[in-house]
């Protein structure tokens, strides 16, 4: 194969998502349409390339002409509930929720002896100056829940003994529309123990006669 169609399949194979045969694809749609495809990605992956960054306050993909960013400068947002993710994108999904209305905090991974990330590697004392600096009172944990993803949050909980802040996690359950039957031992165990009382229905309202 050609080495600079080569080159760009190895390229789109390495992101996530895109396997060797997917890569492959989308290399030889980009090439066949230059003008309208492959030119189009050339200026937005430049453009991304010159223009995005991270907010030096929270950690959320943003632009070098509004950082801190929208989320950390916004006065309709709580100041004192503060949702720490292990990764920017993380940020992304919780936003489009619509759920959490406090400010963020993104470490840039776990404690992961694994993949060699230590204490050192995370933005942890930058969380703790943040809790201290500007009053946060419940930090709740956006991390996952996996034995790297708890090791984490223990961290984080010994780090902050000694501050008055409440620290939460998500809570852990049975995803919406599966069931039992499909659930790992971990979830069910978690599941169990997180169980929350069930409220009886309001009776229907007696039909018209």
């Amino acid at each position: 194969m050609l080495q600079p169609l080569d080159n760009l399949i190895h390229a789109l194979a390495m992101l996530p998502g895109f396997g060797r045969r997917s890569a492959e694809r989308a290399a030889l749609a980009l090439v066949r349409r230059p003008e309208t495809l492959l030119d189009t990605l050339v200026r937005a992956l430049q453009e991304a390339r010159e223009g995005v960054c991270l907010c030096v306050r929270c950690g959320a993909f943003t632009t070098h002409e509004a950082n801190p960013c929208a989320l950390c400068t916004r006065a309709d947002r709580d100041d004192a509930l503060l949702c720490v993710v292990e990764d920017p994108a993380d940020i992304h999904t919780i936003e489009a929720s619509g759920a959490f209305r406090g400010r963020y905090h993104a470490l840039m991974g776990k404690l992961s002896p694994g993949r060699q990330t230590g204490v050192g590697e995370l933005r942890v004392a930058a969380l703790v100056q943040r809790v201290r600096a500007e009053g946060v009172r419940e930090i709740l944990l956006a991390l996952s829940t996996d034995l790297e993803g708890d090791a984490t949050a223990g961290y984080i909980a010994e780090r902050l003994r000694g501050c008055d802040v409440r620290l939460t996690r998500l809570a852990f359950g049975l995803p919406c529309g599966s069931g039992v039957a499909y659930a790992d031992p971990l979830t069910l165990r978690r599941a169990v123990q997180g169980r929350q009382a069930v409220a009886p229905s309001e009776p229907e309202p007696p039909a018209d006669a």
